[in-house]
């Protein structure tokens, strides 16, 4: 386990000695800022026209749940320069056989690498909490909700980092990298809507998709069939990218 915290801190520390890191979360800080300012002028516009006899607006489902909603279209275009990187520019540096001639599996390999990616994830989420801090100051919105969606988002990024990190190690070329990331990530985005004309395949097709998942936990409501989904994807990408570097080891 040492060898595996030793590799995701040093990708982890490679994110932020570039540009990369400091750019990505700068970014997701400004657009996530800019989302959730809007969403909070139009709930308390909202709010101020509730009368009397009327329910109180539910911030949980008016502002967060589309306030995260929103930030999933973020994750298409920010994970995918995270994960560009990864395996294609130490292929193009040359590091990549010091790293496969090392006496490191392909496991210590693929997983530290994925943790040092999760890990510029999980400081991109820590730039949201003084928000949701502020919501809990001035109002009261339900705590469970917002725990089951961050677990939902964290999730869906690390799907989308496992696959972004199988991509990044067939190509030598990080834009191609991006690109081929972001296709991808976007044929799993929107795999659903070819659900309405496919007849028999449109649970399957439903199913795949990666964003129909996350609903329930943006609702607060925690089912094991999302998180095995979820999962299965991240082993799944994990493994395709273990092969990979087995393969690539093996031209070592």
């Amino acid at each position: 386990m040492s060898n595996v915290l030793a590799i995701a801190r040093k990708e982890l520390r490679s994110y932020f000695t570039s540009p990369i890191g400091p750019v990505m979360i700068g970014f997701f800080a400004l657009i996530y800022g800019y989302f959730f300012v809007a969403l909070l002028s139009f709930t308390l516009r909202q709010s101020m026209g509730v009368g009397f006899g009327q329910a109180p607006v539910d911030l949980n489902e008016q502002m967060i749940r589309p306030l995260f909603s929103n930030m999933q279209v973020i994750l298409l275009f920010t994970l995918p320069l995270i994960t560009m990187r990864t395996y294609a520019e130490e292929k193009r540096s040359g590091t990549i056989e010091l790293l496969l001639t090392s006496p490191l599996t392909d496991f210590q390999i693929v997983f530290g690498k994925f943790l040092g990616a999760m890990g510029l994830v999980a400081a991109m989420l820590v730039v949201t909490l003084p928000h949701i801090g502020v919501l809990f100051w001035y109002a009261d919105p339900q705590w469970k909700p917002l725990l089951t969606t961050y677990l939902g988002f964290f999730l869906l990024s690390a799907c989308f980092v496992a696959v972004g990190l199988f991509v990044s190690s067939v190509t030598r070329n990080q834009i191609i990298a991006g690109m081929a990331t972001f296709a991808v990530f976007l044929i799993l985005w929107v795999i659903d809507w070819l659900a309405e004309f496919s007849g028999a395949l449109r649970p399957v097709l439903e199913y795949l998709s990666i964003v129909r998942h996350f609903d329930d936990f943006a609702r607060g409501v925690l089912d094991t069939r999302h998180i095995v989904y979820y999962l299965s994807v991240i082993i799944f990408g994990l493994v395709l990218t273990m092969r990979s570097v087995e393969t690539e080891r093996g031209r070592a």
